[in-house]
């Protein structure tokens, strides 16, 4: 069990505890009591930071969306990694190796999407938008690597972020129903044609 010690912002604990619990079932599935059992935390700490259970899971998604965000960032942006395309396929790499790694998981955003996005308009918005910041992180490293000749310039950036993101998304879904990583490799394959290097004939 997590204790709430451990974490002196007892927001953040109660947060990082329901990550922790949700690749384990469904957010419908989740009990208040589990989680704050879990987290070692009085039933008044959560309503003192979340309005209701709702709230909570907005909450959590915007947190995820930060943190997976700064990665992402942090990874198309480092030029030691590369160029634009390379640290493209570098990125979707590590998502293919990630579930390879991971069977039983899948990342919160695969997870929750089909669930709440009916049940909960705020849950809702808070994916988009978090889907949406990372097309355009997408976006702009395809934009670096047309500048710096690895990417061809007549791909549309946005639109192609948008195609890919949505690809391994699908993917990701695809990946979850098979039990199987063949979704994702396809994904990379199709990915790897559509950012041929420049030079390729």
């Amino acid at each position: 069990m997590m204790k709430e010690r451990q974490l002196p912002d007892t927001r953040e604990h109660i947060l990082a505890t329901g990550e922790e619990l949700i690749h384990g079932r469904s957010f419908t599935a989740l009990g208040l009591t589990e989680l704050l059992s879990q987290a070692g935390v009085p039933k008044g700490s959560f309503y003192h930071y979340f309005k209701s259970k709702e709230d909570f899971g907005v909450a959590m998604l915007v947190r995820y969306f930060s943190g997976y965000r700064e990665r992402v960032g942090k990874l198309l942006t480092d030029e030691s990694m590369g160029n634009g395309r390379e640290r493209l396929l570098t990125y979707f790499q590590h998502w293919l190796d990630n579930h390879a790694r991971c069977e039983a998981q899948s990342c919160l955003a695969v997870k929750l999407a089909a669930e709440v996005s009916d049940l909960s308009e705020p849950m809702r918005v808070a994916l988009d938008e978090g889907m949406l910041a990372i097309v355009q992180k997408l976006a702009a490293c395809i934009r670096a690597g047309q500048a710096d000749g690895s990417i061809k310039p007549q791909l549309p950036a946005d639109a192609t972020a948008y195609a890919l993101y949505s690809l391994w998304l699908g993917a990701a879904l695809m990946y979850k129903t098979q039990h199987s990583l063949l979704p994702l490799q396809a994904a990379m394959t199709h990915t790897q044609g559509l950012l041929l290097p420049c030079d390729a004939a």
